[in-house]
């Protein structure tokens, strides 16, 4: 589809949204994964003065009506599928008086009662609406809203951040100064659009004029639809890149000796070049990498990696075995994505740039956590931003919005950083997830996890200490494959998975790998993990143990583990009752 075919498609859209009585500020909810439609949808609203409201299909019912129902929703673009969720409810959401289904035949639409006052019809239908009465468009003000995104925090209802049509612009201009794109470029899009990175590098995609492809919607096909696409940009998380860094790994140490010794000289060969800003031998890519690459597609040249740490040497790890720039920043929904961003010249890793152009940076005193801008040898704190990137507020929600934004127009992070040589932030804990040990000892286990994520059997990993309590629990989800070979390897017979996870064998192993990860990340003693529970079932958004963006969610990771955890505090005291509890 051309520019100008998508062009056309915003202008019918928008202007069916106007046949059917929607004013300029009216909310559109988009209630369905990647796909053109989303796109043209929330062009439509920006060409003529509405507000969108992503739905993320996978919040479950209950947030979504919530959304809907707090934003004054009028209009929902959704699939067949999604349309099935809404029909549970279209009683209990007055507000909505058209829903739009994309990929819906008007002939296989239910029939909604009279009395909802709604109005139900095709993607398709709308758009051929709009063409017969194309309306010119109608601009919104730069201090116009044009979007407002729901944060499912880790507790309570989900929070509503207002985005200004200025806010999104400050951020894409302050990016382009540091990264560019090309018309050349192809952009797959399979991170969810309901959140503010793959918004952010869709608007910058629009900039550029670059070619976006859309996944098929299973994220375990991703890799064929790379395969597929052969994109040149590739956005992601630490999570899938953790885990490609674990398949390359797992296939190099089971491929033979001599093919593991050629692995191991081309990758220090090549390590050695990038590092000194070498041009790297091409024959270490016929011979080794070039098979790597075709795994993405062959033409990656830049990744990106956001939403939560990437450890430095997965980092390097993709550099070498990619030959692309692999780039680290660091945002949130609430400065409208990009706070800070690696410089594409910058060969050091551990640190996520220097701030986004369109912005200032400060880090303020903790004193309860002992961060001050004293500290030696760099100064540390929570780190502070100002600038046009800045969000409006939080939707009908003066008392939070004043929580994190102060009186000089500070936004309050809750992350604490350090600043490195060359005014490079380096995050190094959380504000809120802090807790301390029987022996006072306060713990990050962000960073813990982080750590534990190179493991070979750890899919995901929850780590759990208080202060009754002078060391740390882990419950791992397993690798399952890994976990299979291992048994094998070992000998060791078993019904089923969920029998092996309780393998006394299985856990000292799992443990013991933990504890090599835990010393090569230079984890201090009371920061390992001395008891692990196994699990098959992931942690996800649905069973309510992940956030949209793929944090644990504490609180509820903690109920959900109960016997677990005390199980594994039982055990540790039963083994060693003096070192365990505290008095």
């Amino acid at each position: 589809m051309t520019y100008g075919e998508a062009g056309t498609a915003r202008t019918a859209i928008g202007s069916g949204l106007h046949y059917y009585g929607l004013q300029p500020g009216a909310r559109v909810g988009l209630y369905f994964i990647n796909r053109p439609e989303w796109l043209i949808v929330d062009h439509a609203c920006s060409a003529y003065s509405y507000t969108s409201v992503p739905l993320y299909d996978t919040l479950g019912p209950d947030a979504v009506k919530y959304i809907v129902n707090h934003a004054d929703v009028q209009a929902i673009f959704c699939v067949p599928g999604t349309l099935n969720t809404l029909l549970t409810f279209l009683s209990e959401i007055p507000s909505v008086r058209l829903i739009v289904v994309v990929g819906g035949i008007d002939e296989h639409l239910p029939s909604l009662p009279s009395t909802t006052g709604m109005k139900l019809l095709s993607y398709t239908r709308l758009l051929s609406q709009g063409r017969s009465s194309m309306q010119p468009f109608c601009p919104p003000k730069p201090e116009d809203i044009a979007t407002i995104c729901y944060t499912s925090g880790t507790t309570g209802t989900p929070k509503g951040v207002v985005l200004s049509h200025a806010n999104l612009i400050a951020s894409v201009a302050g990016m382009t100064l540091s990264i560019k794109f090309y018309p050349s470029d192809i952009y797959i899009s399979y991170l969810p659009l309901a959140h503010i990175y793959e918004r952010a590098n869709q608007i910058t995609s629009v900039y550029y004029g670059v070619a976006v492809g859309f996944y098929q919607g299973d994220n375990l096909k991703l890799m064929d639809d790379l395969a597929t696409l052969r994109p040149t940009i590739f956005s992601s998380v630490p999570r899938l890149y953790n885990r490609i860094y674990a398949g390359i790994t797992n296939a190099v140490q089971t491929s033979g000796v001599l093919k593991q010794r050629l692995f191991n000289a081309a990758y220090n060969s090549k390590k050695q070049a990038v590092m000194n800003g070498r041009k790297p031998s091409p024959m270490w890519d016929r011979l080794v990498f070039n098979k790597i690459k075709d795994k993405l597609g062959g033409r990656v040249r830049l990744m990106t990696s956001g939403a939560s740490p990437l450890s430095p040497d997965v980092m390097e790890f993709l550099r070498v075995c990619f030959g692309c720039l692999v780039m680290e920043g660091y945002g949130m929904t609430e400065t409208s994505c990009v706070i800070s961003s690696m410089d594409d010249s910058d060969i050091l890793t551990g640190h996520v740039g220097s701030p986004n152009p369109a912005c200032e940076i400060k880090l303020v005193d903790v004193p309860e956590m002992s961060y001050t801008s004293e500290d030696q040898p760099h100064p540390r704190g929570e780190i502070c931003v100002r600038g046009p990137i800045i969000f409006e507020g939080y939707y009908k929600d003066e008392v939070q919005t004043r929580e994190v934004i102060d009186e000089d127009g500070w936004l309050h992070t809750g992350d604490i950083g350090l600043w490195l040589p060359g005014g490079r932030l380096k995050i190094i804990d959380r504000k809120k997830n802090i807790f301390k040990l029987a022996q006072g000892e306060y713990i990050a286990p962000e960073k813990i996890e982080n750590a534990y994520a190179k493991c070979k059997f750890v899919a995901q990993c929850f780590v759990y200490g208080d202060s009754f309590n002078s060391s740390l629990v882990a419950v791992v989800c397993v690798e399952p494959d890994v976990f299979k070979e291992w048994a094998s390897s070992e000998g060791i017979k078993y019904e089923s998975l969920g029998q092996l996870c309780n393998d006394p064998r299985a856990k000292a192993a799992v443990l013991a790998e933990m504890d090599a990860v835990g010393r090569e990340a230079q984890l201090r003693g009371f920061e390992f993990a001395k008891a692990v529970t196994l699990v098959i079932e992931p942690f996800t958004i649905e069973n309510g143990l992940l956030t949209p963006t793929f944090k644990v969610k504490r609180p509820q990771a903690k109920a959900y583990f109960a016997k677990a955890i005390s199980d594994m505090y039982n055990e540790l005291s039963t083994s060693d009752p003096a070192s365990q509890k505290s008095l």
